[in-house]
């Protein structure tokens, strides 16, 4: 369905280009089917937009913004805990439940991203343009992700909070990668071939904690069992 004439040319043409892509994928969300989803001419669509590739990339970077927040999330909080330590001390204020918010917020970001960006890997010449374009924005493009993450880890491994010998790029590339993989399963598919994202996310970042936890934030063993 068309979008509302009341809003803005250049939001409408994102709006519909999003949908179409979504719905038909990148090879067939023409410029003439883009303009005709948002109620414009196509002679409009360029007054605004270079090509399709651009408006592409419109899409991908004003509609998929959430990782980009996430971590933003989480430096804010990084510096609250410099300031302040909880009552359990320093280091023990939530690494876990951090690795549990990203798992979740990526495992969603690469499920809603994976359909949209499938024929960019089939195009080298498209890759090209769109990491080009990207980069004139100030954006890294995949490896923001990791990036952001793997310092994070590093912080936290400074203050003693994840364990010294912990390797902080290849934690955030086995979380960062264990979500993208769920995104290519649910494509493949579909949300029935893999855990509810919640599960996911609490389960990986469970399992990430355990490698990481320094000595002294390991589970005391259980008690022994009373003499007979």
């Amino acid at each position: 369905m068309p979008t509302s004439p009341s809003r803005p040319a250049p939001e409408r043409i994102v709006d519909a280009a999003e949908r179409l892509i979504r719905t038909a994928g990148f090879v067939h969300a023409t410029t003439k089917e883009i303009a005709r989803e948002a109620g414009c001419s196509e002679a409009l669509l360029y007054k605004h937009f270079v090509n399709k590739e651009d408006i592409f990339l419109r899409v991908l970077i004003e509609r998929l913004p959430r990782l980009t927040t996430l971590f933003t999330e989480l430096t804010d909080d990084d510096q609250d805990a410099e300031d302040t330590e909880d009552a359990d001390g320093p280091g023990t204020r939530g690494v876990e439940e951090r690795l549990t918010a990203v798992a979740r917020k990526a495992a969603d970001f690469y499920e809603e991203m994976l359909p949209m960006v499938g024929a960019l890997l089939a195009e080298p010449g498209l890759l090209t343009r769109f990491a080009e374009g990207l980069a004139a924005v100030g954006r890294k493009g995949p490896y923001e992700a990791g990036d952001a993450l793997t310092d994070y880890l590093v912080r936290e491994r400074e203050r003693g909070r994840i364990r010294a010998d912990a390797d902080p790029r290849a934690a955030a590339g086995m979380l960062i990668g264990a979500c993208f993989q769920r995104a290519f399963f649910v494509a493949f598919g579909g949300p029935a071939a893999v855990q509810p994202a919640d599960d996911f996310a609490a389960a990986l970042s469970r399992t990430l904690w355990a490698a990481l936890a320094p000595p002294s934030a390991a589970a005391a063993p259980p008690a022994a069992p009373p003499a007979a």
